[in-house]
């Protein structure tokens, strides 16, 4: 249900989204998708999103923080369609 909401650009639903990868709820615990979820939602507003993504980070090599960046930032260009 979130992932739904999240492709079509709700900050809420790309929060939630995030937590779920974070947490390993509902999906395979990802804290690549995580981050970019995290990410998007901070991108689009959402006020908590800057926090847990910082969280997040503190848990990820820098290899997997690039990553994430670059999953973001395509992910953005393609209007939120085919992310993770």
């Amino acid at each position: 249900m979130y992932k739904l909401a999240a492709k079509q650009g709700n900050a809420d639903a790309q929060y939630n989204l995030a937590l779920g990868y974070a947490h390993g709820n509902g999906v395979i615990q990802d804290m690549v998708l995580a981050h970019m979820w995290f990410n998007i939602a901070a991108s689009n507003g959402h006020e908590n999103a800057n926090t847990n993504r910082n969280v997040a980070e503190s848990l990820m090599t820098s290899e997997q923080i690039a990553k994430a960046k670059e999953l973001a930032r395509e992910c953005i260009k393609k209007n939120y369609k085919d992310c993770g």
